[in-house]
């Protein structure tokens, strides 16, 4: 099968479009780059309109791949969630399947049927991939958000104790030294 140098470019230009912009965009940016897509999309499907039969095809197959990919990669950028960045990828897979499939195309009996196979092999495992890299990101973010409220407990329950500490420390004088001791581990600890 063939389709391993058009499915690369189809996966490095959605890669491309996800890793050009790292901030979110405005509703202007995101219009026009909406619109800079459609152009793209095309000009690319008047360049078919040149080939016949399953070359055709094929360049029109790669032509709405490109499309769906850098549409749903800028959705991705501007949404920037776990299950933003896994529609892009589901596109990227399913427009490398579609390519693969046209390509299957030239081929006939066991051929194409093992051809058939692998192409939705690898859209299904990319597929999958996207999705337990979302729930693994999702995972992350709860992870983080425990591991930073156990920091702050952690960090409260060190600050106390080190008021306690200094406190005794304070009991130990007398007078206007123990009541500045006092004043002064209030400071010190937020009290």
């Amino acid at each position: 099968m063939k389709s391993k140098p058009i499915a690369a470019l189809v996966l490095t230009l959605g890669l491309g479009v996800a890793t050009a912009f790292a901030d979110q965009m405005s509703k202007d940016a995101y219009k026009a780059e909406k619109e800079r897509i459609k152009a793209d999309y095309k000009m690319d499907s008047e360049r078919c309109k040149g080939f016949s039969g399953n070359t055709k095809d094929i360049c029109q197959a790669e032509a709405k791949g490109r499309e769906k990919v850098a549409l749903a990669e800028l959705d991705a950028r501007n949404k920037n969630t776990p299950k933003a960045h896994e529609d892009a990828r589901i596109a990227r897979a399913e427009a490398a399947y579609d390519i693969n499939k046209e390509k299957c195309d030239d081929l006939a009996g066991n051929k194409k049927d093992t051809c058939l196979q692998e192409a939705k092999a690898a859209r299904d495992k990319a597929k999958a991939d996207a999705k337990a890299d979302r729930q693994s990101a999702n995972a992350q973010n709860k992870a983080n958000e425990k591991i930073t409220e156990a920091r702050k407990d952690a960090s409260e329950t060190k600050r106390e104790a080190d008021y306690r500490v200094a406190i005794e420390r304070c009991d130990s004088l007398a007078g206007e030294r123990k009541d500045l001791c006092v004043k002064d581990a209030k400071a010190r600890f937020g009290k």
